[in-house]
């Protein structure tokens, strides 16, 4: 889990020029923004490891916020080629939409936890343990936002 927590990169915003997102520091699951700003939540994940990240339930008040895109960019070398196995960046943008406070879940499923997003779309399951070990839990990490 420390892993996972130590690969997550927060990017959320306040506001900011030119319809961009304005990065919020990684280790502050506090959004504070205006009616009518965006915000970002930038988190890595690699799909050949079998590490990825979902929206999980609850979902956020679309009174307060809006998902307005998500999107994943590829890590490519100082060349700008892809390397096999690389990761990703996944990010999910917002819009706050009125005033209010609500949470934004994300949940972090890798090869060896089971993972269940909440809103029946089905996620990855961990391939069988040999020696019977049990799957674990997946990362939640939630994120408080007052829209004012």
């Amino acid at each position: 889990m420390a892993a996972a927590g130590a690969a997550l990169l927060l990017l959320s915003a306040c506001g900011g020029g030119g319809g961009e997102p304005t990065d919020h520091p990684t280790d502050d699951p506090t959004v504070t923004a205006s009616v009518g700003e965006r915000f970002a939540l930038t988190v890595e994940q690699n799909h050949s490891t079998r590490s990825h990240w979902y929206l999980a339930a609850p979902k956020p008040d679309g009174s307060v916020v809006r998902l307005r895109g998500r999107e994943s960019e590829t890590t490519r070398d100082t060349g700008g080629e892809v390397a096999p196995g690389a990761s990703s960046r996944l990010t999910f943008t917002f819009e706050a939409t009125g005033e209010g406070s609500t949470e934004i879940v994300l949940l972090h499923c890798t090869f060896s936890s089971t993972c269940d997003t909440g809103d029946g779309s089905p996620a990855p399951a961990p391939a069988p343990a040999a020696g019977g070990t049990e799957p674990t839990e997946p990362e939640r990490v939630t994120y408080r936002v007052t829209v004012s």
